[in-house]
């Protein structure tokens, strides 16, 4: 071939500097460019051997090796795959933008199936550029009679092309990297950013330092491969010792055979795992397997709660495993990562696109060849393919966890604790979702049980009626129906701090009533979401409210005097005239104080809580919490209260009941403490006189 001195052919001449600074968000992706582009000529090749088109040589091994020299200051990239003509060269270098993988599946589209060609991109090879001053391609084609190709430019529009030297069939292409680039030429560099992106390409990956001493192993002669260079031989002699036999008699006996080893040059082994876990059936692998996998993957030593394995052949073509891990406390990171792949060619971590927010909780890997990439791979194109995408992948957690709390409901409990964050927060982004795990979100109470909603719950048209007896206009009777209760939504009373909120517990226990723990940050916005969605239910935290079981049964008039003497009372030693106070007989005549407060005021104050949290500057004076203190007129200094109400001591106990019916309900202030701390040695002296 001629020597050829050539303008490359593209649209615009600042296509370089756009490559070099914009196209790719990342400089180290070059090395997963030019290593999926041999592995497409390599994928290529076999793809004519099987059909027929070529023959592969016996001892053929697909490989693409990499050699750093920093000495010189290049990489070189050889992979064994179809090679190049001239022609080819003219077709897919010279003409920037081209895609020789679209070239070859349209020319072979109704031979084979299953392409596995990762290169439709059309600009890969480029990305040399962002760190090599100069790009030398030395190719051979695979067909009979094909000339060797040498190409080399210099990262302007022009380039050389020439007869080559290269005697075997495939392609090398060597980077003269620039200075600000030299770390590609350190090995150890080189390896982090291989292991990064190239992990599990279909072709093992070899690396190798130029001019590096050669180094040796020592294997069993039984071992030896037919590619193994044999150094040296060893032979260790059968090693013998003098014992007694049964009989008593001493004999020489062998405690080691004779065994022949073979130092040789040390076996290359591959970077890369070309059959990951997520490509094989979930038959074929083992609970051990998932665990590996999530380890090396993921460098995460506690192991997974459970995992689900995604494997889809239509309507398109998608593989991946999702691990739902262990979360300690609420106060751990829960941000997970989920790897995208395209072909096992790495693309990105938590491409929001296709995976639902919620899930990027989660850790895992999804391989989706039909992904409508842009030319970088690393952006994913407005598609509404993608969405549909998204959708199975949530569709297929659902299943998951569904099928999971059907049948097999004791591990489900287990694990609830841990991803129960995952699930509330997925209800909370994604109402299909929410849909679908309504009746199998659990509800751990405080007796440690877990029931569903569906368990929780009669239904509201089951709820007993009372029958009243009217008078019709005719003067005949007839039956009104009237509901038992004023609100037709059942209560599902929540504890928030199984500690600050015992005494509440414990009167719930003695009363045979029962709470669900909600206990998590998450909670409050889960709650009002269930609410908003349906009408049969609200939910009320433990101290919001006495509930009648709590209480004996007594006329309002029978406490009104009560009521009136103690609000005074207490209103004049709190200097609090907002405060509602309360009487009511309480069954457990222990408890002497319990403070409420409505369920609408709390999150009202959780609310603002949150938004000053978040800087809104938020005046929380404005909300006042509508309190309700209730006392209990069985209570013994409840009613020496009422009957001594002149007495000097009633300030402070007044103040005193107010306090610990708060302590029970939250922590008191730094003052409020100070204050309670000092009246309480102030009373027990009282014992003292």
């Amino acid at each position: 071939m001629a020597n050829k001195h050539g303008s490359l052919s593209i649209n615009s001449d600042n296509i370089f500097p756009v490559i070099k600074k914009w196209l790719y968000s990342d400089h180290d992706i070059f090395f997963r460019e030019l290593i999926s582009n041999g592995c497409d000529a390599i994928t290529k090749l076999k793809k004519l051997d099987m059909m027929g088109e070529y023959s592969l040589p016996d001892d053929f091994k697909a490989k693409i090796e990499i050699e750093v020299n920093p000495e010189a200051k290049t990489l070189t990239f050889t992979d064994n795959g179809l090679g190049m003509t001239a022609d080819e060269v003219e077709e897919y270098i010279n003409q920037i933008a081209f895609s020789g993988a679209n070239d070859f599946l349209e020319k072979y589209k109704d031979k084979a199936n299953d392409d596995q060609i990762i290169g439709h991109f059309g600009l890969g090879f480029y990305s040399a550029f962002m760190v090599a001053d100069e790009v030398h391609i030395d190719t051979l084609s695979y067909q009979d009679g094909a000339a060797p190709v040498h190409w080399e430019c210099d990262g302007g529009t022009e380039f050389d092309m020439a007869d080559g030297t290269k005697d075997s069939v495939g392609t090398t292409i060597t980077l003269f990297l620039n200075e600000d680039c030299l770390e590609f030429a350190n090995e150890y560099r080189a390896r982090e950013v291989i292991e990064k992106y190239c992990s599990f390409m279909p072709t093992e990956i070899y690396l190798k330092k130029a001019n590096a001493e050669t180094e040796y192993e020592t294997i069993l002669a039984e071992d030896k491969l037919d590619t193994d260079t044999v150094v040296e031989t060893i032979i260790e002699e059968a090693k013998t010792e003098e014992k007694e036999n049964e009989n008593g008699e001493k004999e020489i006996v062998e405690v080691s055979p004779r065994t022949e080893k073979l130092k040789i040059v040390k076996r290359p082994v591959p970077l890369n795992d070309t059959t990951p876990l997520w490509i094989k059936t979930p038959q074929d692998c083992t609970d051990d397997d998932y665990k590996a996998f999530y380890r090396k993957v993921f460098m995460d030593y506690k192991e997974p709660l459970f995992w689900i394995h995604l494997n889809m052949d239509y309507p398109f073509n998608l593989k991946g495993i999702l691990y739902f891990p262990k979360i300690n406390t609420e106060y751990d990171s829960i941000e997970g990562t989920i790897k995208l792949y395209n072909n096992q060619v790495f693309v990105a971590d938590n491409i929001k696109e296709v995976i639902p927010e919620f899930l990027m909780l989660l850790k895992g890997v999804i391989d989706c060849p039909d992904l409508p990439l842009n030319v970088s791979r690393s952006a994913l194109q407005n598609d509404g393919f993608v969405k549909k995408i998204s959708e199975y992948i949530t569709k297929k957690v659902a299943d998951k966890l569904t099928g999971m709390c059907k049948t097999d409901k004791e591990n489900y409990e287990k694990y609830w604790d841990d991803i129960s964050p995952f699930i509330k927060f997925g209800c909370l982004k994604d109402e299909k979702f929410c849909d679908k795990m309504n009746d199998y979100i659990l509800f751990k109470d405080i007796n440690d049980k877990y029931l569903t909603l569906p368990e929780w719950l009669k239904p509201v048209d089951e709820k007993e009626e009372d029958t009243v007896e009217v008078e019709n206009a005719d003067g005949t009777s007839a039956t009104d129906s009237t509901e038992a209760e004023k609100d037709d939504r059942n209560i599902i009373y929540y504890v928030t701090d199984l500690n600050q909120q015992g005494q509440y517990i414990k009167m719930f226990k003695e009363q045979g009533m029962n709470a669900v723990i909600l206990n998590h940050n998450i909670d409050t916005s889960f709650i009002s979401q269930l609410e908003s969605r349906n009408n049969k239910y609200k939910f009320m935290r433990i101290d919001a409210d006495l509930t009648e079981a709590l209480k004996e049964e007594v006329s309002e008039d029978e406490l009104k005097e009560a009521t009136d003497t103690l609000t005074e009372v207490f209103h004049k030693a709190l200097n609090n005239d907002k405060l509602k106070i309360q009487v009511e007989k309480l069954k457990d005549e222990n408890i002497s104080s319990v403070i409420t407060l409505s369920e609408e005021g709390r999150r009202m104050q959780d609310m603002m809580r949150m938004y000053a949290m978040n800087g809104m500057g938020m005046d929380m004076s404005m909300f006042g919490a509508d309190q309700t203190l209730t006392l209990n007129a069985n209570h013994a200094l409840v009613k020496f209260i009422l009957e001594n109400k002149e007495s000097e001591h009633v300030n402070d106990f007044c103040e005193q009941l107010y306090d610990l019916a708060m302590l029970s309900n939250q922590p008191l202030s730094p003052d409020a403490m100070t204050k309670f701390i000092a009246r309480s040695n102030k009373i027990m002296m009282l014992l003292t006189k």
